[in-house]
């Protein structure tokens, strides 16, 4: 199945999960799985949450993260991906001064394919 991020809204989300500036991001979901196409502009952040019920996978596209893991940090770049499983927790800030990072990202949704299964 084909999804054409460039076709869908750009959702603007202040202060996403209690972060700092906007996060901007193209989502497609089928109830099973959030798949997003996301932007955090200079000085923007992902608020630190823990992933209850499901985990997420993160791949730089462009620029340069700071990501807060549990107890640790993970400075990653275009290409490097993290992982959250169910029951830690992270947040993804630009680390950059003067570009804003791509990213994109994938949220199964444990307890639903559980469900399912």
């Amino acid at each position: 199945m084909f999804i054409d991020f460039d076709k869908l809204e750009e959702a603007v989300l202040p202060e996403f999960k209690g972060g700092e500036g906007v996060t901007l991001n193209r989502a497609f979901s089928d109830g099973f799985n959030k798949i997003m196409r996301g932007r955090l502009p200079v000085g923007s952040l992902i608020g630190y949450h823990k992933h209850e019920d499901n985990s997420e996978i993160v791949l730089i596209l462009s620029g340069e993260a700071r990501l807060l893991y549990d107890d640790g940090e993970e400075l990653l770049t275009a290409g490097d991906c993290h992982y959250c499983p169910s029951g830690h927790s992270h947040s993804l800030i630009n680390n950059s001064k003067s570009c804003e990072l791509e990213f994109f990202a994938v949220v199964p949704e444990h307890k639903k394919l559980c469900d399912f299964a």
